[in-house]
């Protein structure tokens, strides 16, 4: 009977173990030779990421701020918009003091001026049609890139392929009616 239980449960439970382990050495293809990266690291810098989030909004100077927060192979690249100098200094400080972040690249911009309720909407607006026409480009993941907008200025961020990629990326973004400029912050992947 204990035979049994092990050729039926145990065995087939350590052998998707092992599958799953050795996945987490697979190399993620895409496309570009520089950016392999494995599967282990994608979820290392998914892991960051939250963290990174999570301590930024238990901070009491910038957890009212929308922080968007990317993370490469251990560099973490933060923007959005802040109040004051202060807010984008701490926020790179809060970010780089979490455990497995290698380097910060803080791409934070102060606001300028009030935004009205006008303002918001016409931003959420203006932040979903770009979202929408990546989604519907075939050369781009959307999901990769933050889109930011405050005021008709619009903030791209997040990790890209290549500079073609992410020059493609700010020319949708200037198609959107409504975009006033457009700050491009896309990196490379490495």
């Amino acid at each position: 009977m204990r035979n049994l239980l092990t050729q039926h449960y145990v065995l087939p439970l350590v052998t998707v173990s092992l599958l799953a382990l050795t996945a987490c050495n697979k190399a993620v293809d895409s496309g570009n030779p520089n950016a392999a990266t494995t599967i282990g690291v994608e979820i290392d810098d998914s892991v960051i990421t939250t963290k990174v989030r999570s301590a930024l909004m238990a901070d009491e100077l910038v957890k009212s701020m929308d922080v968007k927060v990317g993370t490469r192979k251990g560099e973490v690249l933060l923007s959005g918009f802040a109040d004051n100098q202060m807010q984008i200094d701490r926020s790179a400080f809060v970010a780089m003091a979490v455990e497995g972040v290698k380097k910060v690249d803080n791409k934070l911009t102060l606001k300028e001026g009030k935004q009205t309720v006008g303002n918001k909407v016409d931003d959420s607006v203006i932040t979903a049609g770009i979202k929408t026409a990546m989604l519907a480009d075939a050369q781009m993941k959307s999901m990769d890139v933050a889109v930011v907008t405050r005021k008709g200025e619009v903030q791209l961020s997040g990790f890209v392929d290549s500079d073609m990629q992410a020059n493609h990326a700010q020319e949708i973004a200037k198609s959107v009616s409504g975009v006033e400029s457009v700050i491009n912050n896309l990196k490379v992947k490495k």
